[in-house]
């Protein structure tokens, strides 16, 4: 696979997961409250509304310009990474984090209380853990994929095998 097609697939990955995340986010402001949670697997799943403005169980929300600095750095490291993929599974990987990046980042930007201090919009609630997005869902997805191509990348390795993006290049005449 040329570095090009992985570079489209990490694209089309991306807009697509922050697509889905800023929609379920808009129908989530519009339908679901602060107060009451849905449950939909008992008390292990539900839906609530929560806005947050730091990390993973509010982690550092006095600090939310830093995240908002840092989805900034990551979402430029991430489409320089695509322009590297080299398979359908790195690209799919990147494309999964960085679209998840984005679409928090857009929240960082836009939302209220202002740009660059805007809390994210949470909806997703884990039992009495913490309530997430579908951002999350795609950042997890991304580094859950990522780590399977370098176990499949290790394992090739320890066979002897060469991987297709690891054979050598013939050079154009």
């Amino acid at each position: 696979m040329t570095r090009r097609r992985g570079f489209i697939v990490a694209c089309v990955v991306a807009i697509a997961a922050c697509v889905v995340d800023q929609g379920t986010k808009a129908m989530a402001l519009a339908r679901l409250s602060e107060q009451e949670r849905i449950p939909l697997i008992g008390d292990l799943l539900g839906l609530q509304l929560a806005f947050n403005p730091g990390a993973v169980m509010s982690l550092g929300s006095g600090s939310t310009w830093v995240f908002t600095v840092l989805g900034v750095a990551a979402t430029i490291a991430l489409f320089f990474a695509a322009r590297r993929a080299t398979s359908i599974g790195w690209a799919s990987a990147i494309g999964f984090v960085w679209g998840g990046a984005v679409g928090n980042l857009i929240d960082r930007l836009l939302a209220p209380p202002g740009f660059g201090y805007g809390h994210v919009t949470d909806f997703l609630a884990y039992g009495d853990l913490f309530i997430g997005n579908l951002a999350d869902v795609a950042i997890g997805v991304g580094v859950g994929l990522g780590l399977l191509q370098m176990l499949r990348g290790e394992r090739s390795r320890q066979r002897g095998e060469q991987r297709p993006d690891e054979l050598p290049q013939r050079e154009a005449v």
